[in-house]
């Protein structure tokens, strides 16, 4: 099966190569999907779609029209798909439910120690040779409250390693699980878990019910000095609301390795370029505010993973009609 992959870097084609083993014909493509590339897909059964591609109602139909009948998506997430008209157009969708729960949870914990420590002022400071500890005063996670709002299989890892470090951990989920509790979480409302936490970590998927999970009124409940994280998706809060958060001083400290508007952002090297975000460049300014640009997927055994699901789904439906993972309207 012909398959154009979208928003190919060195290390997608790398390691799907290497899941493919030859058994579908891979068309490597640089440019994001969006209406206007869909176009590149021209004589593809199928497309192969990451996180920040564009697979709105007009893609969706610009990809259909050149014969395109399935949608291998490189994520989890799906709320870039306008999944009604995927179903209209004829165009099956897939996804990569789990690949490392462990590099997010890992990632989401070094921006904890992080901040914390202020390592990455500290790194910056001895490069110069300032050897000063003023201003890079942190605290004990021991004995420390940790919410964790969304227990997936990522929220699970994360509630284990926190409880590990002698944390007391707070859980909110509409769904709780025994996984969670088992690894140490306790479950409440998320209106106790806001008041009560030091620390405040995003797990939840991105739906209409979770946008701007974050709000100025959900801020309002924190603790002050607060430090919230969020490894899942930029939607979840509010930036504007943040912002705020963080100029009052109700935010102590900000981890961000999603953002809100980072489609035209992330996974590109705009260092030669001015960058036309105002709100990115606002939260940039904080000293307590710590960015990575969408790497806590980002180790050697999740790309790994998500390359033999990919394929996987993509054999599945060149066989059967059917992704092994099919995303449909619910």
């Amino acid at each position: 099966m012909r398959v154009a992959v979208f928003s190919t870097k060195p290390y997608d084609e790398a390691f799907l190569r290497k899941a493919n083993g030859g058994a579908h014909e891979l068309v490597f493509l640089e440019p994001r999907l969006n209406r206007d590339t869909a176009a590149l897909a021209e004589g593809c059964a199928a497309v192969c779609a990451f996180v920040n591609d564009d697979l709105g109602a007009e893609t969706v139909e610009a990809l259909a029209a050149r014969g395109v009948r399935f949608a291998a998506l490189r994520s989890a997430g799906f709320n870039h798909v306008d999944l009604r008209a995927a179903k209209e157009a004829g165009i099956a969708v897939a996804r990569v439910p789990d690949y490392s729960p462990y590099a997010v949870a890992e990632h989401c914990a070094a921006l904890v120690l992080a901040l914390n420590r202020k390592t990455h002022r500290a790194y910056n400071r001895v490069r110069e040779h300032n050897f000063a500890l003023t201003g890079l005063l942190g605290f004990d996670l021991h004995g420390r409250t940790v919410g964790v709002i969304g227990t997936g299989k990522i929220g699970v890892c994360f509630v284990r390693i926190m409880a590990g470090f002698g944390c007391r951990v707070l859980a909110y989920d509409p769904f709780p699980t025994e996984a969670a509790r088992d690894a140490g979480a306790e479950y409440t409302s998320l209106e106790e878990l806001l008041a009560a936490a030091d620390i405040v970590s995003l797990h939840c998927p991105l739906t209409p019910e979770t946008h701007h999970l974050i709000d100025p009124e959900r801020i309002a409940l924190m603790r002050p000095g607060v430090m919230l994280v969020n490894t899942s998706r930029g939607a979840l809060v509010d930036t504007a609301a943040v912002i705020e958060g963080l100029k009052s001083g109700r935010i102590g400290h900000l981890g961000l390795d999603v953002y809100e508007e980072e489609a035209e952002l992330f996974f590109e090297d705009l260092s030669d370029q001015v960058i036309g975000d105002d709100w990115f460049d606002r939260l940039n300014a904080f000293p307590n505010v710590l960015i990575t640009g969408h790497q806590a997927f980002f180790t050697a055994e999740a790309i790994a993973a998500i390359a033999a699901t990919t394929i996987a789904n993509l054999t599945a439906f060149e066989d059967l009609g059917a992704g092994v993972h099919p995303v449909a309207l619910g």
